[in-house]
């Protein structure tokens, strides 16, 4: 850490940030009071993994620098083989805010700011296009309670993706990876709601805006129930967002998330528990995801 501070800075103290999966995240204060952030990937996936991640997210973050709609952290250093750090590591700026996946009196309104932030990302055009985006799962990888529903389901991917228009995907934007400051969970008489930061850059890729839609939409369904998922998609038109599929070509993205999660989120529901959803048991979350998969068909199907 000391090779990577500005000159004649120090650690003055750390602690453990909650809410993470795939790294440990850790907030640094500095001796002038400048916060840091060191995320490192400690798990043995993850460090296998950790070169590709890390550039990736230190690219994003250089790339984003300039759009002022787009609030990501500064990148200070990157060690994508933890020569230095002991992990796989990058350290960035902490950003204000807080996550927010509680069910509070302004989610309607966090609900617009999400769509529209990530109708703004979008709109990035870069310079270079990320990879192709990589599927989370596969018909012979999925996992449910059976019945027919299910199989209708798992049928739909089976088929060959639907021609796509590629854009600038963050891949993994949901209320987990975005900060707010303001509003009723925020303090200060709660005025003022807005996004603060929007983290996780390091599955960045290039696909259908559909994908990202899904992504978040599964997320929504299943932290506050189906129909918030089941209508994210015309709220991120709705806010600026591009064109997204029609009928079963929609319904074929939207179901390619949701069923990398089945049979009860239990990848996503772990930092949600530390973050204060401690009701977001498996049997929940089995009958939100199944209620999702249902209203998805009485929508698109």
């Amino acid at each position: 850490m000391a090779e990577q501070l500005p000159e004649g800075r120090v650690v003055l103290n750390w602690a453990d940030l909650r809410g993470g999966w795939s790294s440990t995240m850790r907030r640094l204060t500095l001796d002038d009071g400048t916060g840091l952030v060191l995320r490192s990937f400690v798990k043995p996936f993850f460090r296998l993994h950790a070169p590709g991640l890390l550039n990736r997210e230190a690219a994003m973050f250089t790339l984003l620098a300039p759009y002022d709609g787009i609030p990501t952290p500064r990148l200070y250093a990157v060690d994508p083989g933890g020569e230095l750090a002991g992990h796989p590591s990058l350290l960035m700026s902490l950003l204000p805010g807080s996550v927010r996946v509680t069910a509070d009196a302004d989610l309607e309104e966090r609900l617009d700011l999400l769509a529209g932030q990530l109708a703004r990302i979008h709109a990035v055009v870069p310079v270079e296009r990320p990879r192709t985006y990589q599927a989370w799962t596969s018909p012979e990888r999925v996992t449910t309670a059976g019945g027919a529903l299910w199989e209708r389901a798992v049928d739909v991917i089976r088929r060959e993706p639907p021609a796509w228009e590629g854009c600038f995907l963050h891949r993994d934007f949901h209320p987990g990876n975005v900060l707010f400051t303001g509003g009723v969970g925020g303090g200060g008489g709660g005025g003022g709601l807005g996004i603060s930061g929007v983290v996780d850059w390091v599955e960045t890729s290039w696909g259908p805006a559909d994908l990202d839609v899904a992504h978040c939409a599964t997320a929504l369904a299943l932290l506050f129930g189906a129909e918030y998922g089941v209508g994210f998609g015309e709220r991120y038109e709705a806010w600026g967002g591009r064109r997204l599929a029609r009928g079963r070509e929609h319904l074929y993205w939207r179901l390619l998330d949701a069923l990398a999660y089945a049979p009860d989120a239990e990848k996503l529901a772990g930092p949600w528990r530390e973050l204060g959803r401690g009701d977001l048991t498996p049997g929940v979350l089995g009958v939100r995801l199944e209620e999702y998969v249902g209203g998805l068909w009485e929508r698109y199907g």
